[in-house]
């Protein structure tokens, strides 16, 4: 069903969001004006360009479920159960005890900024951007497109629940603040670019005869992963372009390492989840890519708006997303069945 520029796309996907990044850092401008609403002509509609690449990349995952295979999730829901599960308690576990690291460094406040941005990373829901990963490693995309759904259908719940939890960790007025973006991340808003195009994905796996859908999902899955780059490209724009104009190496420095931490030890529980479940392989991929990638684009929202006067928070955000999708690009790439040897 797959045109030869989205399987040659694909396959070198990892690369691609590396030169991405390395973009935004180069030349962020078009990114920065990429960001911004850009009212439409003769009308009173205004484009955002982010949240309409979000609902393409959902679109193309609905459009490619194997409507049959939903059924046999529900009937089999272990998987999708254990990756929700997990989501509420891997924050819980991993964000103590990076607070208690961070306590033993030299910040003046214990750390509570990184610290604060790592919390607003691991209470979204899973990332959409996980469906395009399975799709690269042929794993498990029903119960993957199931974990996205139920996580941001939950997320209104969730999300301000985990940051009240975790907010006592926080100190030098962090804790208030974070209190205040769990209200605004319980507003519900990821319903509209998330739920609506995945169900109207869905709904056209369901109706639409074999060969229109096959056309359209030639179409559509080409572009889905050219538009997930570009909205790679664009949410890093923003913090990354101040790295060159305002560089400060320490704080880089310790961004990326506890992001890195944070990133390390949720996709190694849920691993181990898997393991521990003895999940089929494309089952198992779909929940560690789900337990390792969060919705980091709404993190960096929501520090953007909580937080404007410490732009200096997106680092950590930013160098989760790039790892995150670093690790998922090495997870794919050894869960992705080995092709058959030809025949002599």
């Amino acid at each position: 069903m797959h045109t030869r520029a989205a399987s040659w796309l694909r396959h070198r996907l990892g690369r691609a969001v590396v030169l991405s990044y390395a973009l935004a850092l180069i030349l962020p401008s078009p990114g920065l004006w990429l960001r911004h609403p850009h009212p439409l002509p003769s009308s009173h509609l205004t484009l955002h360009t982010p949240a309409l690449l979000l609902s393409l990349v959902l679109f193309s995952a609905g459009l490619q479920v194997p409507v049959r295979a939903l059924g046999s999730l529900l009937r089999h829901p272990k998987a999708l159960l254990a990756g929700l599960v997990l989501h509420l308690v891997i924050p819980l576990a991993v964000v103590p005890l990076v607070a208690v690291l961070l306590r033993r460094t030299p910040d003046t406040d214990g750390g509570s900024g990184l610290l604060t941005a790592m919390i607003l990373v691991v209470a979204m829901p899973v990332a959409a951007g996980a469906t395009v990963w399975t799709g690269k490693g042929e794993g498990d995309q029903p119960t993957m497109v199931g974990l996205v759904l139920a996580s941001t259908l939950l997320s209104p719940l969730t999300t301000p629940m985990l940051l009240a939890t975790l907010s006592p960790l926080l100190s030098g007025g962090y804790a208030h603040t974070i209190t205040g973006a769990g209200r605004l991340a319980g507003s519900g808003v990821a319903l509209t670019s998330v739920v609506l195009p995945c169900a109207a994905g869905l709904l056209g796996a369901l109706v639409l005869p074999a060969r229109p859908l096959g056309r359209l999902v030639t179409t559509v899955a080409p572009a889905a992963l050219a538009g997930s780059l570009v909205l790679t490209y664009t949410n890093a724009s923003g913090a990354l372009g101040s790295v060159l104009t305002r560089p400060r190496p320490l704080l880089f420095a310790a961004a990326l390492g506890v992001a890195a931490l944070v990133c390390l030890l949720s996709f190694t529980l849920g691993r181990t989840a898997a393991r521990l479940l003895r999940l089929e392989a494309g089952a198992a991929s779909a929940l560690t890519l789900a337990c390792g990638m969060n919705n980091s684009s709404a993190s960096a929202v929501l520090i953007t708006t909580s937080l404007p006067d410490k732009p200096h928070l997106l680092l950590p955000v930013l160098a989760y997303g790039l790892l995150q999708k670093t690790a998922a690009n090495r997870i794919v790439t050894r869960s992705r069945p080995a092709p058959l040897a030809a025949s002599a």
